[in-house]
């Protein structure tokens, strides 16, 4: 419970950083392409692999900081980050076609599921 408990906390901070994102690159840039989600997904790989290096395999930190950090603050912030380290994971066991099914099911499956939650969303309540 106390993990769960870390992990909403550390969401609520990471979907706060994200909405702030959202606003100052909509105010910065326009809605003409979505900086803000590239960049937090950029970002957030970038601490998820930092963290995943310094926390948990060099100074072996506690499951309650890599709960807090890594599946709340991130997680909340992008969940992006969390599939590239399990990108990252299978290339590391050199399971290079596991990555790239990984992936392109992930972009693909997603962007389908997408697709059908907005025609079930129509369907629904139209």
């Amino acid at each position: 419970m106390y993990l769960l408990l870390l992990a909403s906390l550390g969401g609520a901070f990471g979907a706060g950083a994200r909405y702030l994102v959202n606003a100052g690159c909509l105010a910065a840039f326009g809605p003409a392409f979505p900086w803000a989600t590239l960049g937090v997904n950029v970002f957030g790989s970038l601490a998820m692999g930092a963290l995943a290096e310094v926390i948990a395999n060099r100074y072996g930190g506690s499951p309650e900081l890599r709960t807090l950090l890594m599946t709340g603050i991130l997680g909340g912030f992008t969940t992006f980050s969390a599939f590239s380290l399990d990108v990252a994971n299978l290339i590391g066991r050199d399971a290079l076609g596991l990555a790239a099914a990984y992936t392109l099911a992930s972009v693909v499956l997603s962007v389908l599921a997408l697709y059908a939650g907005l025609a079930l969303g129509r369907g629904y309540f139209a």
